[in-house]
């Protein structure tokens, strides 16, 4: 009977130790994602804005031709490391948030294309691309910050 004892509680303390380490190491892994998903989400929305600027920076100077003003707004774009960070957030990022960051990407893009094509800083035709792309870019924060678990900002 003591030895039954013995091994019961043997049993029951290996249990527990074997339980709880799982459970750590559960946390440990959410932690690690949750990590994860913040840095890529602060890249690729820093690669947003870093792209945005140096898009319209392009747009305000003065080119000697198209192609040149063309080939200078894509290069702003690649410049930004945008498409390494838009691939991260398609491989950690929930369904919902990829989809509202692709969503702020392709009006990214359609600014980029309005400005390769000589659409003005500050015309009524990017006016609308822009607020097009700000929407898309609050709905996209709001989403990130969902799934981070940080509250609403209530200030966009």
């Amino acid at each position: 009977m003591p030895l039954l004892s013995t091994l019961t509680g043997a049993v029951i303390g290996i249990t527990a130790t074997l339980l709880a380490d799982r459970n750590r190491w559960r946390r440990e892994e959410a932690r690690h994602a949750w990590e994860v998903r913040r840095e890529v989400y602060t890249e690729f929305v820093s690669a947003l804005k870093a792209a945005g600027e140096e898009m319209r920076a392009v747009a305000l100077g003065d080119h000697m031709s198209a192609s040149a003003r063309d080939a200078a707004v894509r290069e702003a774009v690649r410049g930004a490391g945008l498409y390494t960070a838009s691939e991260r957030l398609w491989l950690v990022g929930p369904p919902q948030v990829v989809a509202a960051g692709n969503e702020a990407f392709h009006g990214l893009r359609a600014i980029r294309d309005a400005y390769a094509r000589g659409v003005a800083v500050g015309s009524a035709e990017e006016a609308s691309l822009v607020g097009t792309r700000r929407t898309a870019m609050a709905r996209m924060r709001r989403l990130m910050r969902e799934d981070l678990g940080f509250g609403p900002l209530g200030i966009e």
